[in-house]
């Protein structure tokens, strides 16, 4: 296992799979967020307390979850980087990081859209807010991190390390409502207290941001591979074909 897991981060083995799987990935991650919000915006019923206005939590959702996800994957990938010291972890950090980021500003955005009819607020100081907005902050000042150092292999090391201190946030975000009296509901609670109807493509939502997010980190490490291993001679003959072929 191990040795397939080595083989695996060899960077043109990595690339190649990476360039089998974002098809696919992208076309899961089209159908799911088709359907779910196709479904969940046009057929799914109006909620008798929130009327129309519930119908954002098909994009909110999926966001706020996938904002602590991404940092919870990045966080295992930065611990395998320093232990193993494995350079293919500090570039999957640099890949998910900015797609952490745009998750968690879309949250945050479409939670304070959604809280202004409820709490008549666009934004409170309410724990579970401010928390996430901390994430937000983390997911920035770990780009900043990256891109603050010439030298790839410090950038990375420093970017896994800050990624491992800011893990503390994910339990303060997820138990927030449960540790302090706060405006947003539980998220268990919704889950189980919403309409079947409801329910079904709000988790179609939620499986196609998972698979957004792994096209768009595939993508994107793609992209980092390249640009590290620029002077190899498989990324030569990558231009080289692209070359001809143009």
């Amino acid at each position: 296992m191990w040795k397939k897991l080595h083989q695996l981060a060899i960077p043109v083995n990595l690339y190649r799979l990476c360039g089998r799987l974002i098809p696919w990935f992208i076309i899961l991650s089209v159908i799911c967020l088709a359907v779910g919000w196709i479904w969940g915006f046009g057929f799914a019923p109006t909620d008798k307390v929130q009327s129309q206005s519930y119908r954002i939590m098909y994009i909110h959702v999926p966001a706020a979850m996938w904002s602590m996800g991404i940092y919870a994957t990045m966080a295992i990938t930065a611990f395998v980087g320093l232990v193993w010291q494995m350079k293919v972890s500090e570039l999957a950090i640099a890949a998910m990081a900015p797609i952490g980021a745009v998750f968690t500003f879309i949250a945050l955005v479409t939670g304070a859209t959604w809280g202004k009819p409820m709490w008549g607020a666009w934004w409170v100081w309410d724990a579970r807010l401010t928390s996430e907005l901390i994430l937000f902050f983390l997911y920035v000042g770990i780009i900043a991190l990256w891109h603050a150092f010439d030298d790839r292999r410090t950038a990375g090391k420093a970017a896994a390390i800050l990624v491992l201190i800011g893990v503390i946030n994910l339990p303060i975000i997820h138990y927030s409502v449960e540790w302090w009296q706060t405006l947003h509901q539980p998220s268990t609670r919704m889950q189980e207290s919403i309409n079947p109807a409801m329910r079904t493509p709000l988790r179609l939502a939620i499986l196609g941001y998972l698979f957004l997010f792994i096209s768009l980190t595939l993508i994107r490490l793609r992209s980092q591979l390249l640009l590290l291993e620029r002077n190899r001679p498989w990324v030569l003959d990558i231009v080289n074909k692209k070359g001809r072929q143009s």
